[in-house]
């Protein structure tokens, strides 16, 4: 029977979540996570398994944390005005550290040694999980008669945006360009504010 594990597993998964979104996942060893942890390599051998099963077992909890703060800030009774606060949220995920770390569901699904099935699946189920947010916020009624789409594309088009996003802050890493973009998509896919009636 296996024994208990021999270090605080909260606090080592948080340093190797941070050490694959730093580095990506190709480039991160199972050395690397266990210099970053300071937890023997042997260790997490026996209770992960290998790289692939830790980085998914990482990436849920990164999911479901992300999934749930974007569905706080989708959570508004403005509909404009929550898009612009999802938008603000995903831009400040991507851009925080220094240099920005950028984004890592994004930064793995195109990493060219992240290509194991069980890895796209989990991205892609963060992905559903973040159009199906979108798309519960957009079905409700304040946004009745400003969608220029139906709720389910036009969060296909909002939820495709945040992975490009992604791409031109690597490029310029100017978060009001993106910022600014992103209203600008807000606006489509809203169409114009109604003009108050004399």
């Amino acid at each position: 029977m296996a024994g208990r594990r021999q270090f605080d597993e909260q606090h080592t998964l948080g340093r190797i979540l941070d050490v694959f979104w730093d580095q990506g996942y190709g480039a991160t060893s199972m050395q690397d996570l266990a210099t970053a942890t300071g937890v023997q390599r042997g260790s997490l051998y026996n209770a992960y398994r290998d790289k692939e099963t830790l980085f998914l077992r990482v990436f849920r909890d990164y999911a479901d944390a992300f999934v749930a703060e974007a569905a706080a800030t989708l959570d508004q009774p403005d509909v404009r005005r929550a898009l612009e606060d999802f938008f603000d949220f995903t831009i400040a995920s991507m851009t925080r550290g220094t240099p920005a770390r950028g984004c890592l569901s994004t930064k793995t699904a195109t990493d060219t040694q992240a290509d194991a099935e069980p890895i796209r699946i989990a991205i892609r189920g963060m992905l559903d999980r973040l159009e199906g947010v979108m798309a519960e916020r957009l079905s409700r009624e304040d946004a009745a008669g400003l969608l220029t789409v139906p709720p389910i594309e036009a969060a296909r088009v909002l939820v495709t945006m945040t992975r490009g996003t992604v791409v031109i802050e690597r490029v310029y890493q100017d978060a009001d360009r993106l910022r600014a973009t992103a209203r600008s998509l807000i606006a489509m896919v809203l169409g114009a504010r109604r003009q108050a009636t004399a």
